[in-house]
């Protein structure tokens, strides 16, 4: 992740986004969204977003996995 020449350092703000995998990760606020990822509608300082990744990516298990599981366990 890049955090941009004007800040030389740390974004102030950063958004959660998250894959058609479901795995989240905190982007800098004040740049375009990567490709292949979605915005959570959630932002503020890293602390904040890191622990509201916390609190929703529960299963660290890639979907696709997940449901491979599923259905094997399903018959």
């Amino acid at each position: 992740m890049t955090t941009g020449p004007q800040h030389g350092g740390d974004p102030a703000a950063y958004r959660v986004v998250v894959n058609h995998e479901e795995q989240y990760s905190i982007w800098p606020a004040e740049q375009p969204r990567p490709a292949g990822w979605e915005d959570t509608g959630h932002g503020g300082p890293r602390e904040e977003c890191l622990a509201y990744i916390e609190s929703v990516w529960t299963d660290m298990r890639p979907l696709s996995l997940r449901r491979r599981i599923e259905r094997e366990a399903a018959g």
